[in-house]
């Protein structure tokens, strides 16, 4: 039986796993309606947790509300049998992600230039390794959501974005800030990170 997060809490993490972001932004990562994620907001900037960039509609916890969230995340984790049943999955995402670091490398750069997307066969060859990878990680977030439930949406996003690659939307691979695999990729490990309470760099995991 999966361990269910507070709808309010999952808003209030997706912003700190996301650092700054807009509502619509901030409710993906959340797996929430926007219009109750934009109630939870208005909520955390009352209590002064939060503040809104409004030039640039960006959200972002204060210093307060990341103390805070530091509180909020141990009584949603709940204690030390969470992140135990966490940690088997955990090991097997850290050898995905080297392949995947790997991939990223590869769609990246071709002979060691930059990847003009030119070379249809280059391109075609890694995004089915994407594919495997893809089909290989969702039954490892599949594991990690039936122990904390607000893991599982990651699975099904990564397979939406993965979708998006092999159709043809060669940014939805690597691109920053526009909801790639690779931006959905490094959400999940910020919030296995940070709900396990590990030392990104001790680790070494990046």
């Amino acid at each position: 039986m999966s361990n269910a997060s507070d709808p309010f809490f999952r808003t209030f993490h997706a912003l700190r796993i996301k650092g700054f972001a807009k509502a619509d932004t901030i409710a993906e990562v959340a797996d929430l309606p926007l219009s109750l994620v934009e109630e939870h907001l208005q909520g955390l900037q009352a209590r002064e947790w939060v503040q809104f960039r409004e030039a640039r509609e960006l959200w972002q916890l204060t210093s307060v509300g990341r103390e805070e969230h530091h509180i909020a995340l141990a009584e949603d984790v709940g204690g030390s049998h969470i992140t135990e049943h966490l940690h088997e999955s955990y090991q097997l995402f850290l050898h995905l992600n080297e392949r995947f670091k790997e991939l990223c490398g590869d769609w990246q750069l071709r002979a060691g230039q930059p990847n003009d997307h030119t070379d249809q066969a280059y391109d075609a060859e890694v995004v089915q390794r994407l594919v495997a990878l893809d089909a290989d990680v969702a039954p490892v977030v599949a594991r990690m959501g039936v122990v904390l439930a607000r893991l599982a949406p990651y699975g099904p996003r990564l397979a939406r974005t993965c979708q998006l690659v092999v159709n043809g939307e060669t940014k939805m691979f690597t691109g920053v800030m526009c909801g790639s695999y690779h931006d959905v990729w490094m959400e999940l490990h910020e919030d296995l990170i940070l709900t396990q309470g590990i030392d990104r760099s001790a680790e070494g995991s990046f």
